[in-house]
């Protein structure tokens, strides 16, 4: 796809595409730096525009069937399908990763509207005879108009982890997604409309803070939902339930991979730097501190080897932005000049052809102490940061002492040394030789402490209770019958 063959970005609200007179911002090709879009940073009065035309779209969408409903992301889904490398195109031009990395993005899309069009399997409605003709039922019901607020690290598959789920169940939605990477949505609005989906059930505003701060000051929203950094994720959370708005917020990460010394070699080392490199280190599930116990040398010698094999502008993308690269080089410049020892050196990173791009190479820093900031602040880059423990319990405690807690993964053989780790790690997702950890549908997406705020998961079956409210109905037409308290 030609950077000059790009339109403008518009909003898309109430099932047109518009753009009005509001200041633009430059989209960027993080691969070459070169601008590819403007998109318009809209503001308060588009966001209510979006609003008011999800609170009419309401009443007829959340009126039909659940089965009915998934009948639009049925079609949706092979849409998907038929422009899967279009959709992997698009990710790659605006965020950067290869096209491997990206094609797996659309393909995570797709099954994720697979959970949602298997949403009447799941959702029974709860029935019982309470009392000698007295029947009591629950039923699941939407909230109303609803919004998704997106990040820039994966703008096609993050946006499905919720509109599906969302729309499915009867709500209306609202999306905001990141202003580095609007292009990907663009698509999604023109393909779910082409899938059948009523004009006004899926809005999307383009823009900066403002739209964000319009959409957690709405009244008429009912839900919000985040993923972002742990700074924005606790104001749009704290912001949004202040104005009685129900929320999830996902924050930032600082995965620690406790590696043991019974560890595969090959595995681990493998495991771990595709953790740490994979869409380039942006993204909340990386590997980014690595704690080794006791004598794992021999599997850190492994890592660089298998770290210098990995390519800038061949097997690794770019990161987002120009000050992405300067911030994460500089937190490699500040472990080397407090005594750490870089072992492979990602900064200055440059392709041909694309010198003007946003490379980070990989990055592995050994000698790290658990007080650095490499060691405890959230890079989101393609660097590893090693501190060495003198036994598990301390390797644990090092893990505990985040303040974060999305995901945490132990490299062993022992099942019961992991199974120590399972019970003792303060994650909300674990892994077992498994670097990122990520659970698959229906199981639900979420960690802990400082990495989520907010009750519930933002996917799977979790995803239910979030999106809808239960309605109680008890009833009784046995006149004849006895009275009794139930009644």
């Amino acid at each position: 796809m030609e950077a000059t063959t790009l339109q403008p970005v518009k909003n898309f609200i109430n099932g047109q595409f518009e753009r009005n007179g509001q200041k633009s911002m430059d989209v960027f090709d993080p691969s070459t730096g070169a601008v590819i879009s403007t998109l318009p940073m809209s503001g308060a009065a588009e966001v209510d525009a979006a609003v008011q035309a999800a609170k009419a779209a309401f009443p007829a969408w959340s009126g039909l069937t659940l089965k009915e409903r998934v009948q639009v992301f049925f079609k949706y889904r092979s849409l998907l399908e038929q422009h899967c490398e279009e959709l992997t195109k698009l990710v790659s031009l605006e965020n950067g990763k290869t096209m491997g990395e990206a094609r797996a993005e659309v393909m995570k899309s797709i099954e994720l509207c697979e959970f949602a069009v298997s949403m009447p399997q799941i959702i029974n409605n709860e029935i019982q005879e309470v009392s000698r003709g007295v029947e009591c039922r629950i039923e699941r019901r939407p909230l109303g108009v609803v919004a998704c607020i997106t990040p820039f690290n994966f703008p096609n598959m993050v946006p499905h982890w919720t509109v599906p789920n969302a729309i499915v169940l009867g709500n209306t939605v609202v999306l905001k997604p990141s202003e580095m990477v609007p292009l990907s949505t663009v698509r999604m609005a023109e393909l779910l409309k082409e899938a059948g989906l009523p004009d006004g059930v899926f809005n999307v505003v383009n823009g900066g803070k403002e739209v964000v701060e319009a959409i957690c000051d709405n009244s008429e929203i009912k839900a919000v939902s985040f993923v972002g950094s742990t700074k924005v994720a606790k104001i749009v959370y704290r912001r949004s339930s202040a104005n009685l708005q129900r929320c999830v917020a996902l924050g930032g990460a600082k995965n620690h991979l406790l590696v043991l010394p019974d560890a595969h070699l090959q595995m681990t080392a493998n495991n771990v730097v595709a953790s740490m490199s994979g869409c380039a280190g942006q993204r909340c599930m990386a590997a980014a501190v690595m704690v080794g116990v006791d004598a794992v040398q021999p599997i850190i010698d492994r890592m660089v080897e298998e770290a210098k094999l990995i390519v800038p502008g061949d097997n690794l993308g770019a990161v987002i932005s120009k000050e992405a690269k300067e911030r994460i080089e500089g937190y490699i410049s500040e472990a080397e000049s407090q005594g750490a020892k870089v072992l492979v050196d990602g900064r200055n990173a440059t392709v041909e052809g694309k010198e003007d791009g946003f490379y980070v190479g990989p990055t592995i820093i050994d000698h790290v102490t658990p007080d650095m900031s490499v060691a405890t602040e959230e890079i989101f880059g393609p660097v590893i940061s090693i501190i060495r423990a003198k036994d598990l319990d301390e390797a644990i405690q090092i893990e505990n002492n985040s303040n974060y807690g999305n995901a945490a993964a132990v490299f062993t053989q022992s099942g019961g040394l992991a199974r120590r780790v399972m019970d003792k790690a303060s994650a909300g997702m674990i892994g077992v030789n498994i670097g990122v950890p990520v659970p698959r549908e229906p199981f639900s997406f979420g960690g802990w402490n400082e990495s989520k705020f907010g009750v519930g998961d933002i996917t799977g079956k979790s995803s239910i209770e979030f999106w809808t409210q239960n309605k109680k109905t008890t009833t009784k037409w046995n006149p004849e019958d006895k009275t009794n308290w139930m009644s």
